[in-house]
Parts: structure tokens; C-alpha cells; sequence
């Protein structure tokens, strides 16, 4: 927000700088010169409320974006941990199969070794 701030004063800063070096450039009248200040004043005035509307509605947008990206994000946390706790009931039963065949299968070699041993 700093940023945006020191952008608006910068702005503002070269807008009265310009003008007065426009003006004590310029030889006009009184009256001539009276006017047009009154109208470069007037723009001035419009062109910073039009920089004012456009940095609130900048504001309000990355405000929405920032809370959407939030839930977004919450959402997908969500998902996700309900994927691995879907994966992880679905490969229970295929763990405790292994580990019944290793189990068979260390017996197996149990009984073919101590076979071997007798021979």
C-alpha cells in the first residue's frame, strides 16, 4: 500500500510541478491565466479522484482474489487428505495379505532349511 501512496504523491508532486513551470512559462493574462489554472486545477482534482476510485477497486479485487485463493486452497487441502485416507484403506487389506505371504513364505524356507539340515 506504501507503494501505491508514494506513486499518488509522486503524481501529484510532477502535476503541480509542470503546472507552475507551465505557468510562469507562458505569458498570458491575468484573467487568461486565472482560467486555465482554474481548469488544470479541475482535471487535477478529477484525474486523482479517478486514481483514488481505480487503487480502491484494485484494493477491493486483490482483497476478493486473496480470500477465494484462501478457500481455494483450504478446498484442496481437503481433497487431498481425503484421497490418502482413501488410498490408505484401500491398501490395508493388500498390506496385511503380504505381510501373511512373507510370513508363509519365511516358514516355508524355515521348513525347507532345517530339511536340508536332516539330509
Amino acid at each position: 500500500m506504501m507503494n501505491a501512496k508514494s506513486l499518488v504523491v509522486g503524481i501529484l508532486a510532477g502535476s503541480v510541478v509542470g503546472a507552475a513551470a507551465t505557468l510562469l512559462s507562458t505569458p498570458k493574462a491575468g484573467k487568461e491565466l486565472r482560467t486555465d489554472v482554474k481548469v488544470k486545477g479541475e482535471e487535477a482534482k478529477r484525474y486523482i479522484n479517478h486514481l483514488k476510485t481505480e487503487g480502491v477497486d484494485l484494493r477491493e479485487q486483490i482483497s476478493k482474489t486473496s480470500k477465494e485463493g484462501a478457500a481455494l486452497i483450504k478446498d484442496l487441502a481437503a481433497d487431498i487428505k481425503e484421497s490418502i485416507e482413501t488410498w490408505k484403506k484401500t491398501v490395508e487389506p493388500h498390506q496385511k495379505n503380504i505381510q501373511k505371504y512373507l510370513t508363509q513364505i519365511e516358514k516355508s524356507l524355515k521348513e525347507l532349511e532345517d530339511k536340508t539340515k536332516e539330509s
